[in-house]
């Protein structure tokens, strides 16, 4: 992959680069209404609630967090409790990386400038992203863009706030919807997909796919001596 006219390498953060534990909380607060053999189907349908409310004007993401679960409780019947969906919020910061990111995101530091785009919370991501002992060179979140992805204007926040055109990222996610559809449809220079049984992909799309983020250095041409052989030239 050349990295001519890449300036920057920018994440998702929740469920790429953080180990998003939503389901894990949901499923243990719900164990007394929901039945362990239709749990696995509740979950995916407060997925889908999570990304349905994303979609439209912005709102501060707790009453994301609040409301998905809340139409998926009335969807399936079941007494929604708001201390569920407060439990959930709460449990945000103290989440950490996947086990393949801190060591993965120190080569890649080498290379070029990190950038996060997230729907976060800004009083959320702090602690998320000092969990990842990278030095980033912007955290930009859905609450700062007043948009959350997979709208366009969550993207093009960043690019204004960057001074930069889509053409110079590499935009990487395990998510399809959320972010690879929207990067493609901009036209981000480069797409990479990490697959984390997230959600199916498409290779229509254009992006390249890696199993983990400890991939991603070689994908970029980061050498052995630690520096990228692109960023010699």
């Amino acid at each position: 992959m050349s990295l001519l006219p890449i300036r920057y390498v920018s994440f998702d953060c929740y469920g790429t680069l953080i180990d998003f534990r939503v389901g894990d909380v949901a499923r243990d607060r719900l164990a007394d209404r929901v039945p362990p053999d239709r749990m696995a189907r509740f979950l995916e349908d407060f997925t889908a609630y999570r990304f349905d409310e994303v979609l439209g004007a912005w709102k501060p993401y707790p009453e994301v967090l609040h409301r998905s679960p809340e139409r998926t409780c009335r969807r399936w019947d079941v007494a929604f409790d708001p201390a569920d969906a407060q439990a959930i919020v709460e449990a945000v910061p103290s989440w950490g990386p996947h086990p393949d990111v801190p060591t993965a995101l120190a080569k890649l530091a080498e290379i070029l400038p990190l950038v996060i785009l997230s729907n976060a919370a800004e009083s959320q991501i702090g602690s998320n992203v000092d969990k990842l002992g990278a030095p980033f060179h912007a955290v930009l979140t859905a609450e700062q863009a007043q948009a959350y992805k997979p709208r366009l204007q969550a993207f093009e926040y960043m690019f204004d706030t960057l001074g930069c055109g889509p053409e110079h990222f590499v935009h990487v996610s395990s998510s399809l919807r959320y972010d690879l559809m929207s990067a493609h449809d901009l036209g981000i220079g480069r797409r990479v997909f990490v697959d984390r049984g997230h959600g199916p992909g498409n290779p229509a799309y254009g992006y390249q796919a890696i199993a983990d983020l400890g991939e991603l250095p070689g994908l970029l041409g980061l050498t052995d001596g630690g520096r990228s052989r692109h960023a010699a030239e």
